[in-house]
C-alpha cells in the first residue's frame, strides 16, 4: 500500500541543524496528515510535527520554534527542519502518514537515528 522512506539523520553538535525527509510512495489516494514522531530511550513516542493536506500544522511545545514541518503534495514528500538542536532532541524519528477513512490508513516508517552531542 503505502511505504515510506526517511532520509536525513545523523549525528550533530549541540545548536547544528539537520534536515529530514520522507517519502511515501503507492499512495492511491491523498494523504491527509503527515507527520514525524520520535522515541528517545526509555520513553513513549511522542509527536514532533504534523501537517494536513491545507497545511495546518501541529508542533510539540519542545520543538516550537526551532523545527519546521512541510510537504511536498506533488511528490507525497514531508521534511522537517531541524534547528537549534539540543541533546533532548536525541531520538529515533518516525515519519507518518494517515488517510481518513481508508484502510489501513496509518503508515510509520522504520525510523532514523537522530543524535545530538553536548
Amino acid at each position: 500500500q503505502v511505504q515510506l522512506v526517511e532520509s536525513g539523520g545523523g549525528l550533530v553538535q549541540a545548536g547544528g541543524s539537520l534536515r529530514l525527509s520522507c517519502v511515501a510512495s503507492g499512495a492511491r489516494l491523498s494523504i491527509d496528515v503527515m507527520g514525524w514522531y520520535r522515541q528517545a530511550p526509555g520513553k513513549q513516542r511522542e509527536l514532533v510535527a504534523t501537517i494536513s493536506s491545507s497545511g495546518s500544522t501541529d508542533y510539540a511545545d519542545s520543538v516550537k520554534g526551532r523545527f519546521t514541518i512541510s510537504r511536498d503534495n506533488a511528490k507525497n514528500t514531508v521534511n522537517l527542519q531541524m534547528n537549534s538542536l539540543k541533546p533532548d532532541d536525541t531520538a529515533v524519528y518516525y515519519c507518518n502518514v494517515r488517510q481518513i477513512f481508508v484502510w489501513p490508513g496509518n503508515y510509520w516508517g522504520q525510523g532514523t537515528q537522530v543524535t545530538v552531542s553536548a
